[in-house]
This record gives structure tokens, C-alpha cells and sequence, in this order.
């Protein structure tokens, strides 16, 4: 029997899965590591614990796993989006990873569409300068650490410098490129003109690859340290959102998925006819090769329970947190919450909005709160729902993974906000499942992702929207839209205070 291992690189953990040749899971273990939030807006990591933490959970791997080491045949990677890494001549680590939800770099973003041009920005890139991507990033670098910014030799996302301290070899492929602001999407390059009107050398972006292909093997060294065998191929991966739709099986027209991590993502499969959503959701390339992906992004969705839980229900677990709330009728008697813990991306590209709850009174309970935090990441998750559909209106059935099938009360929420078919995973392992899948097709076992996602993925339980809370909830959502407007002048002057 052969095996593949997917990683994933995420926010907060590194996750890695054994899976062989029949789809079915051996191993899952994942190791985690802090942030580093020094200033309000700032969000960075230290890449030398990704690589610790991996070559933890990669040496366990070895001494757990049941089979022969050298039947371990490729590993590949899935990684969180956007998130700077540079390296100077030496390929040393010049500073501390800064990622997704860094919001430093509002200053910047306002340059990029000065310099560049709105219409000219979407046109080669299919997307708005937020403060997420990494070429603000770099720009705040090249203004706030000159002498840094002079020495860098080579700009990396997150799993990509992971994958270069296995292997040694330095790529990207098009699915985490696209969401650094400096690729063509369409053209599947790097923009010359992106690179000319900011001065930066295109000599630091990497070579690009497909998400599957083959970038090396894992060094002696490392497996020497890990125990892995030196024959193991190495798959370049993607970033995690389009590993997240791989593992979920969203590689054909019409197959939508809702991923609620720390993040929430609603991501619609398009094929190559490049539609203009005008900046609304994010347009990236896809895992898939020739293929594309649509997407809107709730920056603070699980983020926005777990923050719940750590201020007011310190001693709760997760279980604990969310039993009872079914008691609680939809709508949560008139409380309503929106989930701008830490600003906003869709539909609204907006750093400075805050979170709010709205209706309290005497009567509400802590379930009260927990529910229509549910209810209010829900919502937010719905408004980018509502853009893809206007393209894509076809969308009936929903795929759920993440932290948001853990609950089957949050499910059937889900598929009565929605008001569509909601569809969970038998064995949901999320990007580290692509990018399992994308090591398996790049070994050659399957003629296709497709192919090998029919083995890799089975589908489990189904929730179907009940017509009263439908009605309900578009209510309430009618109200929930209004929040953003009707507190974004009070939340720019609490700015100030922060």
C-alpha cells in the first residue's frame, strides 16, 4: 500500500494527515504555534516555528505510522494566503512573517490604487488592494524598514518557504500567488507593470508552478531528522482556501463551498471564462489547473466565538459554549450581532469597521449572545453569498466544513440563512485533504483531481432549510445589512481611540 501526507499550514497550527491510495485517513496530528501581535494591527508569526512544529509532527508520523517508512510516497502542502515572507541572499529569514490578518497597511493600499488605478488594478489582478495582500506588505516594508526591504532576495508565502526548508527548492504556485497582488490572473505570470510602477525587482518573486507539480524531494538531511525516506516526492500545493475546495470536492461548475475556520470563506468553482465581479469577492486562480475560484471572506468567524468564549466564558469549552443553544429561538430575541472583530472584506473592504451588538436588553442570557454571534458570521458569510449568486444562481446545494459543522445547530442555521441545501463530509479534514489529493494526482494514481476526489471524498448528513426560520431570518438580515452603513461614521471616530 502507497501513502501520501498532506500538510497544512495554517494560522494558528500545522496539521498533517496520512492518507493511502483508497482515500482512507491513518494518521492526523497537528502541533500549534502563537502569533505575535506587538501593536493593535499587527499580526506576524515566526517562521523558524512552522518548520519546528512540522518536523515534530513529521517525526511522529513516522514513529506511528504502521507501514513500511519508503511506502510514503509524496507530500504536499496547503498554507495560509498572503502572508510575507522574506529571505535575503542566503535564503536566512530577514523578519517575522507578516500575515493575512495584519491590518497595518491601509496607507499602502491607498498607494497601490493611486499608482496603479482602480479599473487597471482589477484588470490584471481580479482584485481590491486590502490590507490582507502581500504586496501592501511589502510596500510597508520597502517605506518602514528600508534597510530590510534592501537586503531581500526573495519574497515567499507561508508554506512555500515551509516546502523550501524540506526540499531546498524555491517555487509558488498560482493558487497562493494570486492573492499577493502581483500576478496576472488571467495571464498566469507575474505582472511586469505592477513590478515597474513599484519598483520592486521581479528577480525576488519565485518561479510558478501548478499546484500539483513535482518540486523535489525532501532533503537528506530532513529525513535524516524525521525519518521520512529521501524518496518522498514533494508536491508544490496551494493556498488553503483552493486546497479547502479540492478536499471538499469543488471542482466542477456549480459546487459551492462555506469553509468557517478563524476565517469564513464562501467559494464558488468557475470555469475558465473570467468573469468581472469588479472587485466584490475575490477572483483567484484554483488548485485545479486552467480552473478559477470565486470568493467572498468574513475576516472574523470562528475568530468572533472563540473571542466570545475568551472574554465572557473563559472556563467553557467549545461543547459547553454552544449546548443549549436551541433553545434560543431564531433571531435571538431581537439581538444582533456583526462580526467586525477585525475590520471587514466582503462586501465590504473595510480595515476600520468594529463589531457590534445591537438590542440588548435585561432579558438576554449568554445563550442569548453566543446564538446571534452564530447568527451575525452567518449573515456576513450570506452578503458574499448573494454577490456569487447574481453570477451564479444555479447555487443550490452548499458543502460546509470547518468549525462550523461542529454544531449541527449552526448547520441547520446555515441552511435556513442560506436558504439552501446545506451538506456536510463524512471525514472532513479540510486543506490538509487537498493537498493530500493534489499529492496523490501529482504521483500519478488518479488520471485527475476529479477522479481522485470520487475516492478521497464521501458526503454525510443534510440539512435542509425550514420555511418559517427562512422568513425569520430574512427579516433580520434586511436589519443586518443596515449595520455597516449606520455605524460606520461612529466606529471612524472610535478610531482615534484605539
Amino acid at each position: 500500500m502507497k501513502y501520501v501526507i498532506g500538510i497544512d499550514l495554517g494560522s494558528s497550527a500545522v496539521k498533517a494527515i496520512v492518507v493511502d491510495r483508497g482515500g482512507i485517513v491513518h494518521l492526523t496530528l497537528s502541533k500549534q504555534y502563537p502569533m505575535i501581535q506587538e501593536k493593535s494591527g499587527f499580526s506576524e508569526q515566526d517562521t523558524e516555528q512552522w518548520y519546528i512544529k512540522t518536523k515534530e509532527i513529521l517525526t511522529e508520523v513516522v514513529k506511528k505510522f504502521n507501514g513500511k517508512k519508503e511506502d510514503i510516497e509524496g507530500i504536499s502542502f496547503s498554507g495560509q494566503m498572503h502572508g510575507l515572507v522574506l529571505l535575503d541572499e542566503n535564503h536566512h529569514v530577514l523578519r517575522n512573517a507578516i500575515l493575512w490578518n495584519d491590518t497595518r497597511t491601509y496607507k499602502q493600499c491607498e498607494e497601490v490604487v493611486e499608482a496603479l488605478g482602480r479599473d487597471r488594478l482589477l484588470a490584471i489582478t481580479k482584485n481590491q488592494a486590502l490590507e490582507g495582500f502581500t504586496l501592501p506588505k511589502l510596500l510597508w516594508v520597502k517605506e518602514n524598514e528600508p534597510d530590510i526591504y534592501k537586503r531581500a532576495h526573495c519574497l515567499l508565502l507561508p508554506k512555500d518557504y515551509l516546502r523550501y526548508r524540506l526540499t531546498g527548492n524555491i517555487a509558488m504556485d498560482y493558487s497562493d500567488a494570486a492573492g499577493t497582488l502581483l500576478l496576472n490572473v488571467e495571464k498566469k505570470e507575474w505582472s511586469k507593470e505592477v513590478c515597474e510602477v513599484f519598483q520592486i525587482d521581479e528577480n525576488i518573486l519565485p518561479p510558478l508552478v501548478e499546484s500539483h507539480a513535482y518540486v523535489g524531494n525532501i532533503t537528506e538531511t530532513f529525513a535524516q531528522e524525521t525519518g521520512l525516506p529521501v524518496s518522498a516526492k514533494v508536491f508544490a500545493g496551494g493556498a488553503d482556501n483552493a486546497c479547502g475546495a479540492i478536499g471538499a470536492g469543488i471542482l466542477t461548475g456549480g459546487k459551492t463551498l462555506c469553509s468557517i475556520g478563524t476565517s469564513g470563506v464562501v467559494l464558488s468553482y468557475e470555469e475558465p471564462n473570467h468573469k468581472d465581479y469588479q472587485g466584490k469577492v475575490h477572483y483567484f486562480n484554483h488548485g485545479k489547473e486552467n480552473a478559477f475560484y470565486s470568493m467572498g471572506v468574513t475576516l472574523s468567524a470562528g475568530y468572533s466565538l472563540s473571542w466570545f468564549r475568551d472574554v465572557f466564558a473563559e472556563k467553557d469549552s467549545f461543547n459547553s459554549l454552544l449546548d443549549g443553544i436551541d433553545d434560543i429561538p431564531p433571531g435571538s430575541n431581537g439581538l444582533l450581532f456583526s462580526p467586525y472583530l477585525a475590520g471587514e472584506r466582503t462586501p465590504h473592504a473595510d480595515a476600520s469597521i468594529r463589531a457590534s451588538f445591537i438590542g440588548m436588553d435585561a432579558n438576554h442570557t449568554k445563550k442569548h449572545f453566543i446564538r446571534s454571534v452564530l447568527e451575525g458570521v452567518t449573515f456576513s458569510l450570506k452578503e458574499a453569498l448573494d454577490i456569487l449568486r447574481e453570477s451564479n444562481p444555479s447555487i443550490e446545494t452548499i458543502i460546509s466544513i470547518g468549525g462550523g459543522t461542529k454544531n449541527k445547530e449552526w448547520l441547520q442555521m446555515q441552511a435556513d440563512i442560506f436558504n439552501t441545501e446545506i451538506i456536510t463530509l463524512s471525514n472532513e479534514q479540510g486543506p490538509a485533504l487537498g493537498a493530500a489529493i493534489l499529492a496523490a494526482y501529482g504521483c500519478g494514481w488518479y488520471s485527475s483531481l476529479q477522479d481522485c476526489a470520487r475516492v478521497f471524498i464521501s458526503y454525510e448528513e443534510s440539512y435542509l432549510p425550514i420555511p418559517e426560520n427562512v422568513e425569520t431570518y430574512e427579516r433580520l438580515y434586511a436589519l443586518y445589512k443596515k449595520v455597516y452603513q449606520q455605524t460606520k461614521e461612529l466606529n471612524d471616530g472610535l478610531r482615534g481611540f484605539r
